[in-house]
């Protein structure tokens, strides 16, 4: 059961020309093997394609999508990542939405489905991302 990034859901929303075909290929095979999962953060980052919490809701039940909370040790493991991201000369600020779906899907121990994968890559390498 995949956590998946807000940035598969928007190349469908959005019909990416370079991306969508890609990410509905892979929510597909996700929904064959069981639900797909979003947290708050992706929630809150896709609400802003949508006029209301029903439309967006509806459209995540149009996926088998299930809202998994982030537990407190991902949202302690993401201020740390973050922190070492800055140490090491990271520069942009608007990325601590990466760090709190990163360290969620490392403590839960589930796959990330997601075309941005340099930062997880560097900072989550145990969790497994399905990339493409």
């Amino acid at each position: 059961m995949p956590l998946v990034d807000s940035n598969i859901f928007l190349d469908l929303i959005t019909d990416d020309p370079d991306w969508a075909r890609w990410s509905e290929r892979q929510l597909a095979v996700g929904l064959q093997r069981g639900d797909l999962v979003i947290n708050d953060v992706i929630y809150a980052e896709l609400s802003v394609r949508f006029d209301t919490p029903a439309r967006l809701d509806e459209m995540l039940a149009d996926f088998r999508v299930a809202h998994s909370a982030m537990p407190r040790q991902a949202l302690f493991q993401a201020g740390k990542s973050y922190r070492r991201y800055r140490a090491i000369g990271g520069t942009k600020t608007g990325v601590l939405p990466d760090f709190f779906i990163g360290a969620h899907a490392m403590v839960a121990g589930l796959p990330l489905l997601t075309r941005d994968a340099r930062r997880y890559r560097t900072y989550f390498p145990e969790v497994a991302l399905i990339t493409p």
